[in-house]
């Protein structure tokens, strides 16, 4: 399609396509790669992972392809302090995992991955672009994705987070709207101050930064493409469309609760991760979401490793009512198809979408 962008073809891809990072076993290699032989640039999600882990995932989607790819991570967490009371959100959860039949957690989980030791198998990995949510990257960092000529993204959800990433030193910014599924990106103000939608945001941070911009947030289909592109991004990233993909890795149970859910369906809870983020409403997010059961709830990544037990056995269960269904405003919009057809609908639907918009103009300048 004649949408191309500078931006696009720096990556070596055919159409200004970024399949979303989906931490936590959404992006399989197979998806990546079939993003990337369609077109397309695909991401692992890295953010779980152990550097063993990234270096095989990484391994896998190179097997598969020989087109570019990128790893996520998250930016470096500040260290929690010893404070943390977890009695009230395990007397909480007790219920639950007594329900799927798994053994509550006794004990305070410790983090176990380190962002340095991630980032080194990322610099191994052969990934040529690196991007990254929730923060800034220490300028080692930076240097060290450099010096393997690795693109960087950063994520914003306002106009001074996207001044600070460009400050930074990053290649393009990933404008996320607040339609996004899955995790907010806010790192320099509240995150009910970030909550501002995709097309408001993405043409504010293109005026304000003069690296490429990636569109983010409720994008489903090629209207939605074509939209971001004529408000100046060079690029969309999907991410709930691609979840419903037959590559992608969640469980069933999650794939039909994207079709059969609205778009007034999801909601923002720390509930599952200790970190806002939009997903389909079900059984568990409704139980934290008073606000005596959301004072329980501890920071990430303390409730994500406590809630973790809890929603992989709901997951081998089927049990979409203790799963966090990270899923976008747009879910409506969802298909069942490969990764590739998934692409040439996309690509097509701009192509359309685009010529239909200078058919009207034209008329319009006719008229």
């Amino acid at each position: 399609m004649g949408t191309a962008t500078d931006f696009a073809r720096r990556l070596q891809l055919r159409h200004p396509i970024l399949q979303a990072p989906m931490a936590g076993g959404g992006d399989t290699p197979e998806l990546v790669a079939a993003v990337c032989n369609s077109g397309g640039l695909g991401f692992i999600g890295a953010a779980y992972l152990a550097p063993e882990q990234i270096a095989q995932a990484a391994q896998a989607v190179r097997q598969r392809t020989t087109r570019p790819f990128g790893i996520n991570l998250f930016a470096p967490l500040t260290a929690l302090g010893d404070s943390q009371d977890a009695a009230p959100v395990l007397k909480r959860l007790a219920p639950f995992f007594a329900e799927v039949g798994v053994t509550l957690p006794t004990t305070m989980p410790k983090p176990t991955l380190t962002f340095s030791q991630q980032l080194e198998a990322v610099l191994e990995s052969g990934a040529s672009v690196f991007s990254f949510t929730f923060g800034l990257l220490p300028q080692e960092a930076i240097s060290a994705l450099r010096s393997r000529s690795i693109l960087l993204l950063g994520t914003a959800t306002t106009v001074e987070e996207a001044l600070a990433l460009e400050e930074s030193g990053v290649d393009a910014i990933v404008a996320q709207g607040s339609e996004a599924g899955g995790h907010r990106g806010t790192f320099a103000t509240d995150f009910s101050a970030g909550m501002i939608g995709t097309v408001a945001l993405v043409p504010q941070i293109v005026d304000a930064v003069r690296v490429p911009v990636v569109a983010s947030g409720g994008i489903m289909d090629g209207r939605g493409i074509a939209a971001t592109l004529a408000l100046g991004a060079s690029a969309a990233q999907l991410g709930t469309a691609f979840l419903t993909c037959t590559e992608s890795g969640v469980p069933d149970a999650y794939r039909e609760a994207i079709f059969q859910a609205r778009e007034d369906q999801t909601q923002i809870t720390r509930a599952f991760s200790g970190r806002p983020a939009r997903g389909i409403m079900n059984r568990f997010l409704n139980e934290f979401a008073s606000p005596d059961a959301s004072e329980s709830i501890l920071p990430f990544p303390i409730q994500n490793a406590l809630t973790r037990p809890l929603r992989t056995a709901a997951a081998r269960q089927g049990r979409a009512e203790f799963l966090n269904l990270w899923a976008g405003q747009g879910l409506r919009m969802a298909r069942r198809q490969s990764a590739a057809e998934l692409i040439a609908l996309l690509a097509g639907e701009t192509a359309v979408a685009i010529e239909g918009l200078r058919t009207k103009a034209s008329g319009s300048a006719s008229a």
